[in-house]
């Protein structure tokens, strides 16, 4: 009799437990560096940095939002350019830049989910390479809207990644 005492308490638990997801999205956006260029769904609290970077030419101050969840790190960047023009050939450079950075070979060409209105171009990227001995996987939007550049990005270990965690961080970016 007492052995089944404990069996209510530990079925609560087990429901609690199934119940706490590790990826708790939350609405995030660029706005601690001024007016905010987009809003999005992150897994975890996001941390937030701005950087110069060259961008094949023209050098912009990047703005990365992002947040890491078992393994994986999703990001949202966005810089402005001088023009649309500079905006256009940056897709280009962003894309090599992130495929040098895991040593990168792209996959097939992906559609990932969510709207492109708006866009003036984007570039899906799937991409596996390895970093620091690692094995890594790389999911990423790259988009121009008029003078801005976006880079939505998921990148980790191959084996963390779920087709519902794409759909919803895709699915939830939102330019401003």
């Amino acid at each position: 009799m007492y052995r089944f005492a404990c069996l209510p308490l530990l079925l609560a638990c087990l429901c609690l437990a199934a119940c706490s997801p590790r990826y708790n999205w939350r609405e995030a956006s660029d706005a601690g560096n001024g007016a905010a260029h987009f809003v999005v769904l992150l897994p975890a609290k996001p941390a937030s940095v701005t950087r110069p970077v060259d961008l094949d030419g023209p050098r912009a101050d990047m703005s990365m939002t992002a947040a890491e969840v078992d393994g994986l790190t999703f990001a949202v960047g966005t810089a402005e350019l001088p023009d649309a023009a500079a905006a256009n050939r940056a897709l280009e450079a962003m894309r090599t830049a992130l495929l040098n950075n895991i040593a990168g070979q792209p996959q097939g060409t992906p559609v990932w989910p969510g709207k492109t209105d708006g866009f003036a171009r984007t570039l899906d990227l799937d991409a596996r390479g390895v970093a620091r001995g690692r094995p890594l996987r790389l999911v990423a939007r790259l988009a121009v809207r008029e003078r801005r550049v976006y880079q939505i990005l998921i990148v980790g270990d191959e084996k963390a990644f779920t087709e519902e965690n794409i759909e919803t961080f895709f699915s939830s970016f939102k330019p401003s």
